[in-house]
């Protein structure tokens, strides 16, 4: 995983007035958190933290007025109509310690054909080096056919990366096709049936 690197200021005005003003000023109010420190209240800029944050469990070092801070984010409080990030809680980490964290599939390759795939578990929970993080774990369903599955003692796991789940957890289910019934049988019976009853009045008439 690479590493991003944003400079910050320190916060020292608070509440949400003040957080609507630093958002208006295209910064972002974050506070940085762990191993028994005091929380460091700051802002961060709005546009190169949200690119950041577009990658999964982004390592970011953060430079907070010359003192160099490596984080995760934690938590990250977006505005639910305009999805842009209004808060941030971010985790500090040392190199070399281990952290929990979840990780998503990618899929690759294409199964064979009349098969479809079930992702079961989009995401699943890790323990990591903070700075080896995987961005995703990869599972190829290459010719994969119905009635094969893909758990979690499947997915190929980097070094120093180690799954928090059963090995027996599906993951990836493969099926047939559901075949939807549209009923249109039903109504071309019914079509035909309301014919043959109005051709039997007709005939009854003459």
């Amino acid at each position: 995983m690479s590493e991003q690197k944003l400079g910050a200021e320190l916060r020292t005005d608070y509440g949400k007035g003040a957080a609507r003003q630093a958002r208006r000023a295209e910064k972002i109010p974050a506070v940085i958190y762990g191993h028994g420190a005091d929380p460091i209240h700051i802002l961060l800029p709005a546009k190169a933290t949200t690119l950041a944050l577009r990658q999964s469990n982004a390592l970011l070092t953060i430079d907070v007025e010359g003192e160099t801070h490596l984080a995760l984010a934690k938590d990250i409080q977006r505005n639910p109509i305009k999805q842009i990030v209004e808060h941030i809680d971010l985790l500090t980490v040392r190199s070399g310690e281990k952290v929990i964290v979840d990780v998503y599939i990618h899929i690759e390759g294409e199964l064979a054909p009349g098969a479809v795939m079930n992702l079961e578990h989009p995401n699943v929970s890790v323990e990591s080096e903070a700075t080896h993080i995987p961005e995703y774990l990869t599972v190829n369903i290459e010719g994969h056919t119905v009635g094969e599955h893909v758990y979690a003692k499947d997915i190929a796991l980097p070094k120093g990366t180690v799954l928090l789940i059963e090995d027996d957890t599906l993951i990836i289910n493969i099926t047939s096709p559901t075949v939807q019934d549209l009923g249109e049988d039903e109504e071309t019976e019914g079509t035909e049936t309301a014919g043959e009853t109005a051709g039997d009045a007709e005939d009854s008439n003459s």
